[in-house]
């Protein structure tokens, strides 16, 4: 282990990584050191060579030991060899650890770095385990795949909840959360609904909600009216690219993935191979990432001097090869030269770009406490796979009508979500893939036993059941959608 600065009191990870990344993280933990950064470091070996040592995710079970001890990952970009059985390290580190949200800030720093959007200064905050990319998907029939969708309240609480944080502690003004929830009732609502509640907390952060769609189209073209976004994860990903492609400035963006024990923080570009020890990397991208890990860990006041000094570098026209243009810079640096003229800045503001000012005391998150409901079942969804040549909804429900045993009626069959049966159309174009609906006969409740012989009168009657879901009430509420047309 070794110790940098004389403040030296949180203990960090830090991991070079490949490429580019040695370089950069030694330009970065100079003026870390330099500005008196109070972080203990303690390195670890990630990367291409534990790939090729056998470890297929690019991490040794030691590394695992010091990223929990430490809490706060500080890494380099990797390099995921080609070919199979290799996996992403990153992916890895948030499963394994839990990293929830993932922070992209993108931000332009016109007029001296070329960008189309001078006025873009947001942070897009993603959930980074839920979602779609839960990777829950089954093939149930020979025409039709389905995926699941898995929203939760405790997830999605910590999430938005960090996002107000986060705009509290960066002295953000305004927090936009983004659903499909007029479509999406039970999972993205369920995320607005949360929302809604949490934004309460805090009245000081205007809090406003828009439909993706309409969002991301409002993102891409008027970026500037956006501050901090937070979304589900298949969104999230989405919003982020089209952040970074309209700010311009990838190269120069630091992001965190953030999680109730540990957050790892590194730049958003990666390892660049073809430039690595030619000493022109600029680790612009390393160093914002480790003032937002300042700022997490209630260091504030020294991510605001290292940021400062390294925007009022830029205003002062020293950069890097990727972004050194002949009409726009004073001076072309290499990655030491760049470190250099940071730290003979630290204590300086930028005159034209907006200083940043930061909130002390790093950004914690309570977990939810969570209540129960009164959940009571009311009927059974069934998913068949019934491949009659003639496709005829009211042939399907007559059968399953015939089947019933007591206590049961058919209340609709939808194919693919629209209604086809009873008084289904024509038009309607069906595949082998059908949700049968079934309610209670005169009863608001059933019991699960009477489920199973359900289950049974249909399968003897030679309907293959491929899938059911339970139809709940939660304090009386309905927990389960309509049909389109129901």
């Amino acid at each position: 282990m070794t110790t940098r600065g004389a403040r030296a009191t949180t203990p960090i990870t830090i991991a070079r990584g490949d490429g580019v990344g040695p370089e950069i993280m030694d330009a970065t933990l100079r003026i870390l050191d330099a500005a008196g950064a109070p972080l203990r470091y303690e390195e670890i070996d990630i990367g291409e060579r534990l790939y090729h040592a056998g470890h297929g995710s690019g991490i040794g079970p030691e590394s695992w030991d010091t990223i929990l001890r430490n809490g706060v990952l500080l890494k380099g970009p990797i390099t995921t060899p080609q070919g199979g059985g290799y996996k992403s390290l990153n992916v890895t580190i948030r499963k394994t650890l839990n990293l929830f949200a993932n922070v992209r800030p993108s931000k332009s720093y016109a007029p001296f770095i070329a960008s189309n959007h001078p006025g873009i200064n947001l942070v897009v905050i993603r959930e980074n385990e839920e979602d779609l990319y839960a990777g829950i998907e089954h093939q149930q029939t020979d025409e039709v795949t389905q995926v699941l969708k898995l929203i939760t309240r405790p997830g999605s609480e910590r999430l938005i909840r960090y996002a107000f944080e986060y705009a509290m502690a960066y002295g953000r003004r305004k927090v936009t959360c983004m659903t499909k929830d007029n479509i999406m009732k039970h999972t993205d609502g369920l995320f607005h609904r949360v929302f809604d509640e949490v934004a309460a907390d805090y009245p000081d952060i205007e809090a406003e909600h828009q439909i993706i769609d309409i969002g991301a189209a409002r993102l891409a073209a008027q970026p500037e009216s956006f501050d901090v976004i937070v979304t589900l994860n298949l969104y999230g990903d989405i919003l982020s690219d089209i952040a970074a492609q309209v700010a311009g400035s990838v190269g120069l963006a630091g992001s965190a993935n953030i999680g109730d024990e540990v957050a790892m923080f590194e730049a958003v570009h990666g390892s660049a191979p073809d430039i690595a020890g030619k000493g022109i990397a600029n680790p612009s991208g390393l160093l914002v990432a480790a003032t937002q890990l300042l700022v997490h860990v209630g260091a504030a006041d020294v991510a605001e001097t290292i940021k400062n000094a390294w925007l009022t570098t830029i205003e002062h026209g020293v950069h890097t090869n990727d972004i050194f243009r002949e009409t726009l810079s004073a001076r072309r640096a290499s990655t030491t030269e760049f470190a250099d003229a940071v730290i003979e800045r630290l204590g300086e503001t930028p005159a034209q770009l907006t200083p940043v000012a930061y909130r002390t005391g790093g950004i914690h998150i309570e977990p939810s406490v969570g209540t129960e409901a009164d959940k009571r079942l009311v009927g059974v969804d069934v998913f068949l796979h019934w491949r009659e040549a003639e496709r005829d909804p009211d042939v399907l429900g007559a059968g399953l009508t015939g089947a019933l045993p007591d206590g049961w009626r058919l209340e609709m069959i939808t194919n693919r979500g629209v209604k086809v049966y009873p008084d289904g159309r024509p038009e309607t174009f069906c595949t082998d893939h059908w949700r049968c609906r079934f309610a209670p006969d005169g009863a608001n409740e059933v019991a699960f036993t009477s489920v199973l012989d359900l289950l049974a009168a249909v399968d003897r009657a030679g309907f293959e059941v491929i899938k059911t879901e339970h139809l709940y009430t939660f304090d009386g509420e309905a927990g389960y959608s309509l049909g389109q047309g129901q």
